[in-house]
């Protein structure tokens, strides 16, 4: 099987990590998590300008068409500069609105940037379910369109507001392709994970190579880089099963790149933690912007025992 990204992939990487790094994404992630919405949704329709959101539509309604590779692609860039928003609930939602009618209505805005959308089950808290236009709720009915969101609630992540939808509202479909969706947006959140613990290695290695005791860089210390290398081993040990999974698109793989991915982030946040010492704490520090993403991702749309449980089924039932 094939990883190797080709150079059409990778330059859709290089001009996307150029563009979030020219919009200077730090003070955009702040006043999200200040409920201020302006700044973000600009990055936002940039972003779907990239053609972001269009990998996950069909062309008829504004897309591209199913790229998951791509998306894996441009979803490691959205972790690396730690974009808030529902990113991946808004690749969800593309899976979700699939049937004709619902496609025709909704993926158009999707697809444009126009529209923030969210996705939860029945009784759990929505990503950005306050400021998101469009709220979907997955119930024992069906996919219903939530016609509101409660308070917002604390969350281990300032930038991941989360909230509890609105009971009720319009019933899109009694059958929404409820499996393909969560591959997807499980798929985008290894993704994430991967491109938070990329860029917490790398500032964390300049800041090594800054910082001094007894007149030399931390980073010459032997047990600092043993630290850095556990970290960067199980980050590129994360990345050929996230491509891997991306051509597959098969649950149980797309679950192992999940929790290897996830786990790989929040090992490198503890180190990158560890080494700033107790900077590294501190909120106005910009490290924690990503210290904090790394530990919401391991939970998010499957634990790693929900993850672990699902590959493992797979694998009984292979024998």
């Amino acid at each position: 099987m094939r990883f190797l990204l080709d150079a059409e992939q990778r330059a859709f990487a290089d001009s996307l990590g150029a563009m979030l790094t020219a919009a200077r994404t730090e003070p955009v992630v702040r006043t999200w998590a200040r409920g201020e919405r302006g700044p973000g949704r600009a990055l936002w329709r940039r972003i779907a300008g990239a053609g972001v959101f269009a990998l996950a539509v069909p062309e008829e309604y504004g897309g591209v068409g199913a790229r998951p590779v791509e998306v894996a692609v441009a979803f490691v860039e959205l972790g690396r500069h730690a974009v808030p928003g529902p990113l991946a609930e808004t690749v969800g939602a593309a899976l979700l609105l699939g049937e004709p009618a619902l496609a025709k209505r909704f993926l158009p805005g999707l697809a444009a940037g126009g529209t923030l959308a969210t996705v939860a089950a029945s009784g759990t808290d929505a990503l950005d379910g306050d400021s998101a236009d469009l709220r979907l709720s997955l119930t024992a009915e069906g996919l219903r369109l939530s016609p509101g969101a409660g308070p917002v609630r604390a969350s281990l992540d300032p930038a991941r507001r989360l909230a509890p939808l609105a009971p009720g509202g319009e019933l899109l479909t009694p059958a929404p392709a409820v499996g393909r969706a969560l591959t997807w947006i499980r798929l985008a959140t290894a993704a994430q994970a991967l491109g938070v613990g990329l860029a917490l290695l790398d500032r964390t290695v300049a800041y090594v190579g800054q910082r001094t005791q007894f007149g030399v860089p931390v980073g010459s210390f032997q047990a600092v880089k043993h630290r850095l290398a556990d970290a960067k081993i199980a980050l590129e040990f994360a990345r050929p099963l996230l491509f891997g999974a991306a051509l597959t698109m098969r649950p149980a793989d797309v679950a192992a790149a999940k929790l290897t991915a996830c786990e790989a982030a929040y090992t490198t946040a503890r180190t990158a933690l560890h080494l700033h010492g107790a900077i590294g704490y501190t909120a106005e520090y910009g490290l924690s912007l990503w210290l904090t993403k790394a530990r919401a991702l391991l939970a998010a749309w499957g634990t790693p025992e929900e993850c672990r449980d699902l590959v493992l089924a797979d694998g009984l039932s292979s024998r």
